[in-house]
């Protein structure tokens, strides 16, 4: 049973906010990737990809979309409106809502694709310490007590 007797506190609005926007921007820009391989939808060169492993941006913009995109988009709409019982089969900390471990989830990935990016491509905007930014403050807020205790499940 969710913790829903309590009021959401201000930090876990905030996480939601952060949560469902990078979803919509990864959706975006996955789908341009995808889209277009080349990087043209987005002005992007695949000259940029000479020391990675990938020759255009199709699989790169797959799983933008879908791990930065989808994923974080479904937790979003899952730290607003509990429940997805299905969901919590997968979830591993028992002790805390399926939504709560996907906002952790969520700041470790985009930690790690900035990261991996940044490691295989240099710095190359602006956006790569943004964003790492902002998966270090999903990560934060997520651990907060006051969200940790919000989408704790009280058995």
């Amino acid at each position: 049973m969710a913790n829903s007797g309590n009021k959401r506190p201000a930090s876990a609005w905030i996480l939601i906010l952060l949560v469902l926007i990078l979803g919509i921007m990864a959706v975006i820009s996955g789908a341009m990737l995808f889209l277009a391989p080349d990087g043209s939808l987005m002005g992007m060169s695949a000259d940029v990809l000479e020391k990675s492993p990938f020759n255009d941006y199709l699989f790169p913009g797959l799983v933008l979309f879908v791990f930065n995109g989808i994923f974080p988009i479904i937790t979003g709409i899952g730290l607003v409106k509990t429940g997805w019982k299905w969901l919590e089969t997968l979830n591993p900390f028992k002790q805390y809502q399926w939504a709560w471990t996907g906002s952790l989830a969520a700041g470790i990935i985009l930690l790690i694709w900035i990261i991996t990016e940044t490691l295989l491509l240099g710095y190359i905007s602006f956006l790569q310490p943004v964003m790492a930014v902002w998966g270090l403050v999903i990560l934060l807020l997520t651990l907060l007590p006051g969200v940790r205790g919000y989408y704790r499940v009280i058995q």
